[in-house]
């Protein structure tokens, strides 16, 4: 307990020593009871904040504060915790954010933002578009007094309702933008050129601050493709539920969080929505990062105070860093010329681009193949049609951005592209289908107080079948989940995954990549966020980039090792020393698809337990079929369901199956019933 009200002693003194609040006045020592709504928002002699130590103590809610604080800290991960070692970490803490260090370094999405500008390929490289006018040599970095800096912010600060400052916070970022990331400042101020009328023109719209614009620097770097591991979408980087509710649209095909000018609505809408809850911008972008719960919550641990600073202790660690970026982007994006650096010519992006209007389905596939459109470029300039495909009718026509040179093209060879067939086998009448089988499809966020039973009514749906749509393995869920569900109780858009998949008994690493996350990976070795968290026993679905992840990719179907197997199983009940790689080698499959068939959450098995075992099909291209009269009398495999079975034969329905073979409405089958298919003709 000592070590601990040492840590807070500390913790409370680095507070006091670097925190931004503002100076507190008319503090009388004998009656300090209303020093906390005692604050002025001057800067003062130093153009920056300071505060009255024992005014600013005696507002803490100590108990509050103490708790809030040693979460920073997990002490079970310290070896030899002694009173040498807490005060060797205080300090350290302390001088890192005395300089302001600290918040930069917490604010690594940010950072990473930036880096991902890198991989943006249009930039014309040794080409500026404006020449330094201070005639500074190509390689030299001005840095400036502090003075210098606060009288810079203070004029802009004159020139928007927004209260812009200076203190040691922001000066961190303006040495992030001005400094050690300059090159990535001149990517961003070539982008600025494309984005920022729309950005202007949508603010006054909603006659909302202009200066609100650079916020999509601090969120995206003005990367139109950004993705954070948290979710987050484009320039503005929306997550699902959020976006949502400002009629940002994300299905299977299309993500509207992708789309700069609905995005841009979206996000000056919010923005204003924030606004008029705290009647504060600095409040208002904090809540934009973090949430208005956080928000509120650190207003009640700072006694109340509706002011940015006061609450920035409380705030998540990475919203601190928030606001003093959003100051440092303002400044730069207005004095980048001060610091010798020059916006980078972005190309195409701002002058080679031009739109389309597509009539009807259309894949990338066919734009790339008759037209010779590059796929990369297809790809980046319309993110917001994340399967490659563009959901576009008549009736509901869709905008496809190309590179200028290649509008011509498309213009006069618009109704031959919808019937080009490609080499895979994509056409019209394929994108069709493919659209009927999303529309089939919606997205369910879980509220609070929802079950599966619930859901599964409100949607007339089965629990079973929503266990099996979003590879639940029991009946858990939780608020803000969200859960694939199919209206007609078929699983169109993904016929045949739930089967399953001959994996590789040969482990592989994955290096965890910038942007992503288990439901990534997962997609790309063809296996389940579950199979990933059990193979590397991850309790959580957090993940960092260079984490390395043990994985069993699927067999290769070309190879002998490759088995399909059939809707016929066999009971193994396991003998004494045995294990699951035994028992696995025994029946040629993997370790991964013993425990998904029995439900195994871990690879622990006892003596006399009974495992269920697919056998192997005789031939994975043939349906499992025998003849009787008039009819082909089908087996039910693992993973079939009836629009499955009705597209493996000519003229028949899933209604017709349902009908012949006296399926209730929903059309439930199980693994090894036979069904009865009418002979085609």
């Amino acid at each position: 307990m000592v070590f601990k009200r040492i840590l807070l002693f500390f913790l409370v003194l680095s507070f006091v020593s670097c925190s931004t609040i503002t100076e507190f006045v008319n503090k009388s020592k004998n009656n300090n009871v209303e020093v906390k709504n005692e604050m002025t928002e001057d800067v003062i002699a130093d153009e920056v904040f300071v505060v009255d130590n024992d005014a600013f103590i005696d507002t803490l809610d100590y108990d509050d504060y103490y708790e809030s604080q040693l979460t920073e800290y997990d002490f079970d991960t310290i070896e030899d915790v002694n009173e040498d070692s807490i005060m060797v970490m205080i300090q350290e803490r302390f001088d890192a954010e005395n300089s302001g260090e600290a918040i930069v370094e917490d604010a690594d999405v940010m950072m990473d933002m930036m880096d991902t500008l890198n991989i943006i390929p249009y930039f014309v490289k040794n080409s500026v578009v404006t020449e330094n006018a201070y005639g500074y040599a190509p390689n030299f970095v001005p840095t400036f007094p502090d003075s210098v800096y606060a009288k810079r912010i203070d004029y802009l600060r004159n020139q928007t309702t927004i209260d812009l400052v200076f203190n040691k916070h922001v000066k961190s970022f303006i040495n992030v933008y001005a400094v050690t990331k300059r090159d990535k400042t001149e990517r961003i101020l070539g982008l600025a050129d494309v984005y920022f009328p729309l950005f202007e023109e949508t603010l006054d719209k909603y006659n909302m601050p202009l200066e609100l614009k650079y916020l999509a620097v601090v969120e995206s770097a003005l990367n139109p493709t950004a993705g954070s591991h948290a979710g987050a979408k484009g320039l503005w980087q929306f997550m699902y539920s959020t976006g949502k509710v400002y009629g940002l649209n994300v299905t299977s095909l299309v993500d509207d969080r992708f789309d700069p000018l609905k995005a841009t609505d979206a996000a000056c809408r919010h923005l204003s929505d924030l606004y008029n809850i705290f009647d504060d911008w600095f409040l208002a972008l904090a809540a934009y990062n973090s949430g208005t719960g956080n928000v509120n919550k650190a207003i009640r641990r700072a006694g109340g105070i509706k002011n940015y600073w006061a609450i920035w202790p409380y705030l998540p660690r990475e919203t601190r860093g928030y606001v003093p970026a959003f100051i440092a982007v303002n400044y730069i994006m207005n004095y980048y010329l001060e610091h010798n650096i020059s916006p980078l010519d972005p190309g195409i992006i701002k002058t080679g681009i031009d739109t389309v209007t597509v009539h009807q389905p259309l894949a990338f596939d066919q734009l790339n193949e008759m037209l010779s459109i590059p796929m990369g470029d297809i790809k980046f300039f319309n993110p917001q049609y994340k399967a490659g495909i563009i959901p576009a009718t008549d009736k509901n026509p869709c905008i496809l951005v190309l590179p200028e040179k290649y509008v011509g093209d498309y213009i006069d060879n618009e109704k031959q592209l919808y019937e080009f067939k490609t080499k895979k086998g994509i056409d019209k009448e394929k994108l069709q289908e493919e659209m009927k089988k999303i529309s089939d499809r919606s997205v369910h966020v879980v509220k609070s107080g929802e079950n599966l039973g619930s859901i599964a009514r409100r949607y007339r749906v089965s629990v079973k079948q929503l266990q099996s749509w979003n590879n639940l393995k029991g009946t858990t869920i939780y608020p803000g989940q969200k859960l694939i569900v199919y209206s007609s109780g078929a699983p169109m858009a993904q016929a045949g995954n739930s089967s399953p998949v001959s994996r590789s008994t040969t482990q592989k690493i994955h290096t965890v990549k910038s942007g992503e996350n288990l439901s990534v990976i997962a997609q790309k070795y063809k296996c389940t966020v579950t199979n990933l968290k059990d193979w590397n026993n991850l309790r959580s679905n957090t993940i960092k980039v260079g984490q390395k992840l043990k994985v069993y990719p699927p067999a290769d179907e070309n190879s002998s090792s490759s088995t399909t197997r059939s809707g016929d199983y066999v009971i193994h009940t396991v003998k004494s020393g045995e294990n699951l790689s035994v028992i696995a080698q025994k029946y040629k499959c993997s370790i991964s698809e013993l425990k998904d068939w029995n439900d195994l959450r871990s690879n622990t098995i006892k003596v006399g337990q009974k495992l269920k075992v697919y056998t192997v099909a005789k031939s994975s291209s043939e349906p499992s079929t025998t003849q009787s009269g008039g009819y082909v009398i089908y087996t039910v495999k693992a993973g079939d369901n009836l629009w499955d079975i009705a597209k493996k034969f000519d003229g028949v329905t899933v209604e017709g199956l349902k009908k012949l073979n006296d399926l209730n409405s929903k059309g439930s089958i199980k693994v090894g019933q036979k069904l009865k298919i009418k002979k085609a003709k």
